[in-house]
């Protein structure tokens, strides 16, 4: 479970970082309701594929970025109905669960991992339909994680420790976006 998160009310009650005044963090926080805007825009254009795991392309345009210092990952998730392990048997439980049930699983996975490389997951919240943008755009969930830097992102998501339960998120996700936020 995400237990221990952040959640909306409490992210509101947060001192605001020593390191940014609190201007700098409302645009921040306003850049981020355009980026979710503009993804789900991009829905649109891209009706019928999902994306759930970064292409080398990706991967080498994020490393040529040379982002330097903390990076802050804002996730939007759609969960499948029901999770599917087709990709990843050895990790199916034994009756059929939800999409949001197998990111649990994932969840529960990985954050131990996201605190070994000094990482945090800032906010969770829940999603629904858009405000601004296509009707039928909708993300179940929102997450910001936090890095202390790049490596230890890239560190995390390769590391055999991680990868042995990463077909949890797989199995979960009907669509996902990651956007790198430095």
């Amino acid at each position: 479970t995400l237990e221990g998160a952040l959640t909306p009310y409490s992210l509101s009650r947060r001192a605001p970082s020593a390191t940014r005044p609190p201007l700098q963090i409302a645009a921040r926080l306003s850049g981020w309701c355009r980026l979710l805007t503009a993804s789900s825009s991009a829905i649109a254009s891209y009706r019928g594929r999902m994306f759930i795991s970064p292409t080398p392309e990706s991967i080498a345009a994020l490393v040529a970025r040379n982002i330097d210092g903390p990076v802050t990952m804002l996730n939007l998730i759609r969960f499948r109905e029901i999770a599917d392990y087709s990709e990843y048997p050895d990790l199916a439980p034994d009756e059929p669960i939800s999409g949001e049930q197998a990111y649990e699983i994932y969840s529960g996975h990985t954050l131990p991992l996201l605190a070994e490389v000094g990482g945090e997951v800032l906010f969770v919240g829940t999603g629904g339909p858009l405000l601004i943008g296509p009707e039928e755009a909708q993300w179940d969930s929102v997450l910001l994680v936090r890095y202390p830097n790049l490596g230890a992102f890239m560190s995390m998501t390769q590391s055999p420790d991680y990868t042995s339960g990463a077909g949890h998120r797989t199995a979960a996700l009907a669509d996902s976006r990651l956007l790198p936020i430095q």
